[in-house]
């Protein structure tokens, strides 16, 4: 399976996405920068955190309109794998691959901090190797992660089981619903603010996020690999 992790003027976790597929999933991965035409070739699309354009105007705003944007929602609407973590979870929602907006943290801080989170459903592509109901370990570093939607979206969003991860603690920042994660309707693409690319290994704290990756690599090799 072959991963591309997009790369933005200002990101900042690519390197740490690059390692999480690398070298604690042994799956093939490139770089791919933002004026890119073509993600041909490409069986899942990562769009990682960091402050891409330096966040001006609004977190992903500039972003969303990357020459290579246009190749991200081709390959949603493909059906391939797309996950976008804090700043590239922000992406997703700027360019309507997502419902939804996000807003400043309520307190109008940032924060830097490992955090509990409760795997709502484990019937998606992300979340296949957990249970549901799993409470994991995953770091949060964001000063706009209130994930807001109006009441309607909300209710489609539970109706459609599309809240895959929610804030297990205290809500570190507003979010409606204590909302972490959320996917399309589809459920091939997932947003969410905490960074499972940062939860690879005990030595470094916790390792909860390697199912992530685990389980977009098994969803791949159910639907493209035949045994004989």
């Amino acid at each position: 399976m072959k991963f591309a992790v997009i790369v933005f003027p200002g990101s900042n976790c690519d390197v740490d996405m690059y390692h999480a597929i690398k070298d604690e999933i042994g799956e093939e991965v490139e770089y791919v920068w933002h004026e890119e035409a073509s993600l041909e070739g490409f069986d899942a699309i990562l769009l990682p955190g960091g402050f891409s354009y330096g966040d001006y105007l609004r977190s992903g705003a500039i972003a969303r309109f990357s020459n290579v944007m246009k190749e991200v929602i081709k390959a949603a609407g493909e059906g391939k794998p797309v996950l976008g973590v804090c700043n590239g979870f922000q992406v997703l929602l700027e360019s309507g691959l997502l419902p939804g907006a996000m807003r400043r943290n309520d307190h109008l801080k940032f924060i830097c901090k490992t955090v509990p989170l409760k795997v709502e459903t484990n019937e998606t592509m992300f979340t296949n190797s957990y249970e549901k109901g799993d409470e994991i370990q995953i770091p949060i570093a964001h000063g706009e992660g209130n994930y807001f939607c109006d009441e309607e979206t909300l209710k489609e969003l539970k109706a459609n089981n599309q809240i895959v991860f929610t804030y297990g603690g205290d809500n570190p920042n507003g979010s409606v619903a204590d909302i972490a994660g959320i996917t399309n309707h589809a459920g091939n693409v997932l947003g969410m603010m905490p960074h499972p690319e940062r939860a690879m290994e005990s030595l470094l704290g916790s390792e909860d996020g390697k199912k992530l990756f685990q389980s977009i690599v098994k969803h791949w090799r159910e639907q493209h690999v035949v045994n004989a």
